[in-house]
């Protein structure tokens, strides 16, 4: 197999990996055996969402060093510099582009009427689990650390 390829396909999977989910049932290790408090509250709405990727320079540097070593290896001499130099800049365009398309995520937008009579919004990743949720459903808003999420 096409080293290049090789190495485009594993800056592919550690950009996957490095992806951090944002749904109602995805924690962090920091949020793990922490108090969280809840409240209780109504579904008024719901609306689809789009969470934009992530925007770090890994995408981009990743991509460009690809883009470099593949257009160095065009022509000899200057012309491979040149290319080298060309592969770079647009390697890193498409990286980072490759970077947020491949972090990017649905989410809802709940509005949630709680129990107080107060009036709230979050957005969160949809559920890995298909959890899914109805207007007029009970819901748990947890806070934990400034982490705010809802479950059932």
């Amino acid at each position: 197999m096409n080293s290049r390829l090789v190495l485009a396909l594993g800056i592919v999977t550690l950009l996957a990996a490095c992806a951090s989910g944002k749904s109602g049932d995805v924690y962090t290790r920091d949020q793990v055996r922490q108090i969280q408090t809840y409240r209780v509250g109504i579904i008024e709405g719901l609306h689809e969402v789009r969470i934009e990727g992530t925007k770090t320079p890994i995408g981009g540097g990743a991509g460009a060093v690809v883009g470099g070593v593949a257009g160095s290896s065009v022509g000899r001499g200057k012309g491979s510099a040149v290319a080298g130099v060309l592969g770079a800049v647009v390697g890193g365009v498409v990286g980072a582009a490759a970077e947020e398309g491949y972090t990017r995520e649905d989410g809802i937008e709940f509005a949630i009427q709680l129990e107080d009579g107060r009036h709230i919004s979050v957005v969160q990743a949809k559920s890995v689990n298909d959890e899914t949720f109805a207007v007029g459903d009970k819901v748990r808003v947890i806070d934990s650390a400034g982490v705010v999420r809802v479950t059932h």
